[in-house]
């Protein structure tokens, strides 16, 4: 019992109460619970197998986890660890690099050997992101703070550790809400700003919620408030990217305007793989049988008609570039923009797609094979498509009210390689361009670094937190000297100055 509460006091979770629920902790405190039970034994002669252990921690308690492996590590144990963390790959003492791209650009080994033997190796996408950092902000100036109209301005809010505090943000900039964890950021965002966005545009005043905050201005510039998070896009086989963009509604209606399936009488429905007509009535349209297995869990087989393509034959000699929508349903993102290249409908999202690095994965793909990031940049590439439709034209753009829509994330950088990042970066940058306000909840230094501004919780988690440290740009968070991210903030600027 020691053993464990001291290796969680060393993780930095000595403030929390042992009788405390599990649905009010944070994703950081939830991930160094889980590794307190795995690795708080005192054994030695274990092999540790670790998926990301930094994910939801601030740099300062990421620091303190890497000390507790490296302890571990000297025990006498192994520790196997996937991760994408700077501090972590350059503490290891064997790196294996898989690549050199993702999806079926990858699966191969890359470079193996120390951090130098990585670096050296010039196919190697993670060694050019640790030889050459980010430089912020990337886009080389940030947006002004002195002609923001509208700031959203919250007034004693109170929620859970929250210390009656005030706090604001800038509409049509890009925000992100930094600090320890457990400071208090999910409480800022989900229990404050979410309900009282929501509440303020359903015009529907919920009992109690007065007690916790109140909402001062900055919400008449806003038309919608969306919090997009990396739970999944969909649950069944039925669900994939192509349908979850909308994109395979325009290819169906496409192949359904070719002459022979005008002459045969074929509507847009008859190339979905949902409706009877076109698809393959053994599978129902998934590609694949389900076996129920008793005592196992259920595993699935290719379908032995269809071959896994969901259609039926008839439907699959409709062909359009001599590829059928089966084909087309096997294409990456990344190939089926060329192919459509002459078809903006359809070029235009999947070449969102493939600016946010998600090229590689298959129209076709079943959603509940994605992991949380992909998902998570799915929904954003989503959102950014409403705005590229209806503001192509400059001028339109220019017409259009700022900071029509506010959007909540919380860590959307959990699962991404410093690549991605840079990219994810790019779509944040894009949404706030179209007018709209992004607010973040991030430790990841390249995104706190490109933030317009920081509002800093802490100082420390739990009772020590829920006070506004700091607000401001990066650059006036990094001088603070009580903030806990500025010691972190402040090596970042100064090593791409």
């Amino acid at each position: 019992i020691q053993q464990r509460l001291r290796f969680m006091e060393k993780v930095g979770l000595g403030y929390l109460a042992l009788g405390r629920s599990a649905k009010t902790l944070s994703g950081g405190e939830s991930q160094r619970i889980r590794l307190a039970a795995q690795l708080g034994s005192n054994l030695r002669g274990v092999l540790y197998v670790l998926d990301e252990p930094t994910i939801g921690l601030h740099p300062r308690d990421n620091l303190r986890l890497l000390d507790t492996l490296t302890a571990l590590r000297n025990k006498g144990n192994s520790l196997i660890i996937v991760e994408h963390d700077e501090e972590t790959m350059r503490r290891a003492d064997h790196i294996v690099d898989l690549g050199p791209r993702a999806g079926i650009h990858g699966g191969e080994v890359v470079a193996t050997g120390t951090l130098r033997d990585v670096e050296r190796n010039p196919n190697s996408e993670t060694a050019r992101c640790l030889k050459t950092p980010l430089h912020h902000p990337i886009r080389g100036s940030r947006r002004t703070l002195r002609d923001v109209e509208n700031w959203i301005e919250v007034r004693g809010a109170k929620a859970n550790n929250l210390k009656n505090i005030d706090v604001r943000f800038p509409v049509g900039r890009l925000s992100v809400i930094t600090g320890i964890s457990g400071s208090g950021k999910s409480t800022l965002m989900h229990d404050v700003l979410w309900a009282a966005m929501r509440e303020e545009l359903e015009k529907r005043k919920r009992a109690g919620n007065g007690d916790l905050f109140k909402l001062v201005s900055g919400t008449a510039e806003i038309e919608a408030v969306y919090e997009v998070d990396q739970s999944p896009i969909g649950k069944t086989s039925r669900s994939t990217p192509g349908t979850y963009i909308k994109v395979f509604d325009e290819i169906r209606n496409l192949y359904a305007q070719l002459p022979v399936s005008r002459m045969r009488g074929y509507s847009a429905s008859r190339f979905s793989f949902n409706a009877q007509g076109g698809r393959c009535e053994t599978c129902k349209g998934h590609g694949a049988i389900k076996l129920e297995m008793n005592f196992l869990p259920s595993s699935y087989v290719p379908c032995e008609d269809c071959r896994g393509r969901r259609y039926n034959p008839q439907t699959l000699e409709i062909l359009y570039n001599e590829k059928s929508i089966g084909d087309v349903m096997e294409m990456t993102i990344e190939g089926a923009a060329q192919f459509f290249s002459a078809h903006p409908k359809i070029a235009r999202p999947l070449s969102l797609l493939v600016d946010t690095g998600l090229g590689y994965l298959k129209l076709g793909q079943p959603s509940p094979t994605l992991s949380g990031g992909e998902a998570q940049r799915l929904k954003l590439v989503t959102q950014l498509k409403r705005g590229v439709g209806r503001a192509q034209n400059e001028q339109i753009r220019k017409m259009r009210k700022p900071g029509s829509t506010l959007y909540l994330l919380e860590e959307p950088t959990i699962g991404l390689h410093m690549a991605d990042i840079k990219l994810l970066l790019n779509v944040l940058h894009r949404l706030v361009d179209e007018g709209n306000t992004a607010i973040v909840i991030e430790h990841n230094l390249s995104v706190i670094a490109e933030a317009d501004y920081i509002v800093d919780l802490g100082p420390e988690a739990g009772a020590e937190g829920g006070n506004v440290v700091a607000c401001g740009t990066p650059e006036q968070i990094a001088k603070n000297r009580v903030s806990r991210t500025a010691p972190f903030l402040r090596d970042t600027l100064r090593r791409n100055t």
